[in-house]
């Protein structure tokens, strides 16, 4: 089995797999099966399978996993070359090639290292999120997808206490696609940002911290703003007034009657700004 070791291409395009094989058989027409696996040798699960019936050049489809597989090669001319479309994140992995003779349980061959499948990507930012804190505080989570692994930084008004890094969702399942920078406390009202960066270019996304206090209450708001534009500015004005009206009292207060003490409340909204290449998204926590 002949392959090379490293294959690479871009997300969202299409890479080929080449695989090339000898046989002891000076000539062989009897039936054959082709089959290409991922992540590991012998036992790793199938993403594309094909059968030849003897005499027939012709490879019958059996099996493509989610439809983006495709034999480039002819197998009766020693080559199993494999078309992979539409390449994700999670396509990232190793591949082995597969030959199975008809008969002799033993004319069967595997390439037993594979060809390794990078896949390369700009960085996402996937999500963007507030958080309550301890003592009526706030922190922020964000994290991005991209190969090579993006950096991700946080900036902000008075920001002295930086980004702590935190492991991301992917690197716990054996893909370092993913990373988490957490901001652990948002201090001050203004704007956060995030961004994520690698060699193949830059993501943002940021959110506004403002806080409202009124005569025996206080909330607060995290929104995402920008790409939002007046819609987020009407909704911040909306906010305000209920806020000023909240300082009127509906009944008169008897002076021998001393206010009752309020419990301190906090609401936040919570969305997301993606770059302008990526669609928005949004992210509700209650």
């Amino acid at each position: 089995m002949h392959v090379p070791a490293e294959v690479s291409a871009a997300a969202g395009e299409a890479a080929v797999l080449p695989c090339t094989f000898t046989h002891p058989h000076r000539h062989y027409d009897g039936p054959l099966t082709a089959i290409w696996r991922a992540g590991e040798a012998y036992a790793g699960p199938q993403v594309f399978r094909c059968a030849a019936a003897r005499g027939s050049e012709l490879c019958q489809t059996a099996l493509s996993l989610h439809g983006r597989f495709r034999l480039l090669g002819n197998p009766r001319r020693n080559d199993l070359s494999l078309r992979v479309e539409r390449l994700a994140l999670a396509d990232d992995g190793r591949y082995f090639c597969r030959v199975e003779f008809a008969g002799d349980v033993h004319d069967r061959y595997e390439s037993r290292h594979g060809i390794r499948l990078r896949v390369t990507a700009a960085p996402r930012i996937v999500n963007l999120s507030v958080l309550p804190g301890p003592a009526h505080s706030f922190r922020a989570l964000c994290t991005a997808e991209g190969e090579p692994p993006p950096v991700l930084d946080w900036s902000g008004p008075a920001l002295g206490n930086g980004s702590a890094a935190v492991p991301g969702p992917g690197q716990g399942q054996g893909h370092g696609h993913q990373v988490t920078a957490e901001l652990p406390a948002l201090v001050h009202d203004g704007r956060y940002t995030c961004t994520a960066s690698n060699s193949l270019g830059r993501a943002e996304a940021s959110v506004y911290l403002f806080r409202f206090h009124g005569a025996s209450r206080a909330s607060a708001l995290a929104l995402p703003l920008g790409a939002l534009g007046l819609k987020a500015l009407l909704l911040l004005g909306v906010l305000a007034a209920r806020a000023v009206a909240r300082r009127r009292p509906e009944h008169p207060v008897a002076q021998d009657s001393p206010p009752r003490p309020q419990a301190q409340e906090s609401n936040y909204e919570n969305l997301s700004q993606m770059s302008p290449r990526d669609p928005p998204a949004a992210t509700c926590l209650p």
